[in-house]
């Protein structure tokens, strides 16, 4: 792999400079209460916090492919070492955890690294977007349940649903009215900012107007937290302390420690890395999706690691993604991964000459920034679209959301992986699929479904399958096949076109299928797949069926070799005026556009239709109206339009200004047109074209009365122009 340097600032465009400088500010600033804040829950002293919001969040930079996710100090990772030093027996902030945290971190690294070496970033390609969404929402969902105590006065929640809800109820008992006052008027003026100047900064404002505050104002009287107070420096660079793996011995030879476990410390980092790839992964692509460019996921594990590496260099906790961070930079427009050099950068002139500054800022106001775009980057606005469009893919977001809002994220990185490879057996389980038949007059099939011009040939079923045959749908295949079979079916063809595979479970039922059609007289064939198929075939013990015929190129050799020929007899045609008499408006569609459009073919001609009315009342260009329909149209489905735009003869008679004699002749004549190219490529349609004709003009007397009088009357004018 090739790692060039800062992927995402080559060709960088200069007026995209203030935006990632001013977004990379903010991170700065927001990073400063919540690495401190979750530097604490791993263990460490607050300080630590940001000396990982330094190095790491550097080097991610010059790796990364993302153009804004963010790396640093975050929940996950933070909340599982901070469970395990306390499970190990080591003391938070003691300077035991001190040298078993940094040693964690650089195992993490270790493990990342060989996800990287082995491409295990393909796994994300098995997630769906529903995953990705319900995952996302569930992580920020989580982040805010964490941080609104602290806009009551109280501390930040740890944990699960039900501990974060238990800790916001013994916050709310407690709360600080001074400290909601100012976070809920924080968080008002950001959301009421987003909507009507979103890029206006108005968080920066906000820090500087709470430091202001924090000079002028008792808040310590009243209860405000600010932040806590930090020594000023650089972090040092140094390796982990290895010798905590080992037993201890005084002088005399006496065992002091038996060191940390090995195997513990390999577990504990190995948990640790996959919840940092799974979710990092996921909100990098998500952000990505969102903002239509694309990552190579293998190559930021990698980056991933390096961050990791560095920050054990500098004692800290493991690094993660941050989906508050980076929606904070999506909100600020940040363009690059400048953001997070400018993020960097900065924090080291904090730690070196600003420090005292970090004692002045309210925590209620910077826990509102936070939470507002935490608040942006959740995505219910995918779980609504969904409901409308798929219950299934609806019932997958809130299984991911849920997974990780109420058993946390490691149990909802599983869990999304199950679901996603729940859908997957689901779409496979129930594929498109139908039964087929043609047109009188034409040579190809399509699905009978919703097509009224479409018959089935006689004494044959015909069936195509869009989807690898396999054990969790082939008892779908099956019944529709069998369900379909009547006493005058003499042959069942299977249009496999779709099909890429057959299993074993699939190729058995196959071949009962076969021998008990064969045994009552019904031949069956697989028609129309690839060559690749017929391999598999051989090798599932179906090479018989090739053998003896069974298995043909196409549908219409498959037909013939059962004794059927051109033209195929079709089922119901016999009286064609009869059924289309019988067909009401709204199954009378056009054909293309009823394949296209399914049940919103009527609505999507009459859009079609009035846009060809306005074209004309902007060119005046009554040809151009005849001639702009929807591309190529057989000529049913011409005529059939025409019909459509004689519902609209008031209108287009005063748009075009011409008399009813030219628009008569008009119509008529593009009428005969069609007529003539139905008589010349269709000799067999051209009655019935006509009595379907008399058949159309009946609905529209009866949908359009208006419209019909003036046709009627148009054409007795062009017949009476005619006839002189």
């Amino acid at each position: 792999m090739r790692l060039n340097v800062a992927p995402t600032l080559q060709g960088y465009d200069i007026k995209n400079l203030p935006k990632d400088i001013l977004t990379g500010l903010i991170i700065m600033a927001v990073s400063i209460p919540i690495s401190m804040g979750y530097s604490q829950i791993a263990g460490l002293p607050p300080v630590y916090g940001l000396y990982g919001s330094v190095f790491p969040i550097i080097f991610f930079a010059l790796v990364s492919t993302s153009k804004q996710f963010i790396f640093g100090v975050d929940a996950a990772p933070a909340a599982l070492i901070g469970a395990a030093i306390i499970e190990m027996g080591i003391e938070p902030f003691s300077e035991r955890a001190l040298m078993v945290v940094p040693l964690l971190t650089f195992f993490v690294a270790f493990w990342l690294l060989v996800f990287g070496v082995f491409k295990a970033g393909k796994l994300v390609n098995f997630i769906s977007a529903p995953v990705m969404g319900g995952f996302i929402t569930g992580i920020c969902s989580t982040i805010i349940l964490m941080q609104v105590p602290k806009l009551l006065g109280g501390t930040s929640g740890t944990g699960e649903l039900l501990e974060l809800l238990k800790h916001l109820y013994d916050s709310i008992k407690v709360i600080n009215v001074p400290s909601l006052i100012m976070g809920a008027a924080a968080l008002f003026i950001l959301l009421l900012m987003k909507k009507i100047w979103s890029k206006f900064p108005t968080a920066v404002v906000l820090m500087a107007l709470g430091a202001v505050l924090s000079l002028v104002l008792p808040i310590d009287e009243w209860g405000i937290p600010t932040l806590s107070a930090v020594e000023p420096g650089l972090p040092s660079i140094k390796l982990p302390d290895f010798t905590v793996l080992y037993p201890t011995f005084d002088g005399a030879g006496h065992l002091i420690d038996n060191g940390v476990s090995f195997s513990k410390v390999v577990v504990i980092s190995l948990s640790v890395a996959v919840v940092i790839m799974a979710e990092t992964l996921l909100a990098e692509n998500s952000f990505a999706l969102k903002n239509n460019y694309k990552i190579d996921d293998n190559r930021e594990i990698l980056a991933f690691s390096l961050g990791n590496f560095v920050g054990a260099l500098t004692g800290c906790c493991p690094i993660n993604g941050s989906v508050s961070r980076t929606a904070m930079s999506e909100q600020y427009q940040g363009k690059t991964q400048l953001t997070g050099l400018v993020a960097g950068i900065s924090m080291i002139f904090v730690l070196l000459f600003a420090t005292g500054f970090i004692g002045y800022l309210p925590v209620p106001i910077l826990t509102s920034i936070v939470i507002s775009a935490l608040i942006g980057a959740t995505e219910f606005d995918l779980a609504h679209r969904l409901w409308k469009i798929s219950r299934t893919e609806f019932f997958i977001f809130v299984g991911a959301f849920m997974g990780v809002l109420v058993l946390g994220t490691i149990n909802g990185v599983l869990i999304g992986i199950i679901l996603s490879f729940t859908e997957m057996i689901i779409r496979s389980a129930n594929p498109a699929r139908g039964f087929l038949g043609i047109q009188p007059g034409h040579r190809h099939f399509h699905e009978i479904r919703k097509n009224s011009n479409l018959f089935p040939v006689k004494n044959a079923v015909i069936y195509r399958f869009s989807e690898s045959l396999f054990f969790a749908n082939i008892a779908i295949f099956q019944n529709d096949i069998e369900s379909a079979v009547g006493p005058d079916t003499r042959v069942v063809i299977v249009d496999a076109r779709g099909v890429g595979s057959i299993d074993i479970t699939a190729a058995d039922r196959i071949k009962g299928m076969y021998s008990r059609f064969k045994a009552a007289g019904i031949n069956f064939y697989l028609t129309e797949h690839s060559a690749a198929i017929n391999d598999q075939l051989r090798a599932l013990g179906l090479g018989f069926m090739i053998e003896e015929g069974a298995i043909r190129r196409t549908v219409h050799i498959a037909l013939k070799d059962s004794g059927i020929r051109r033209p195929y007899p079709l089922e119901g045609a016999e009286n064609l005026d009869d059924i289309t008499a019988s067909r009401r408006r709204l199954e009378n569609r056009m054909q293309e556009f009823s394949w296209a459009f399914g049940n919103e073919t009527e609505e999507v001609i009459e859009r079609q239709i009035k846009a060809q009315i306005e074209q004309l009342r902007k060119t005046g260009d009554l040809e151009e109206l005849f001639h702009s329909g929807w591309g190529y149209m057989e000529e049913m489905d011409e005529d059939e339009w025409l019909e459509h735009l004689e519902e609209h003869l008031k209108e287009i008679v005063t748009i075009s200004g011409k008399d009813e004699k030219t628009l008569a002749s008009a119509f008529e004549s593009h009428r005969m047109e069609i007529h003539n190219r139905i008589l010349n490529n269709h000799p067999e349609l051209a009655e019935k074209f006509m009595e379907r004709r008399e058949i159309l003009d009946r609905h529209l007397k009866e949908r359009r009365p208006d419209a019909y009088e003036l046709v009627i009357r148009m054409r007795e004018k062009h017949e009476s122009k005619d006839g002189k």
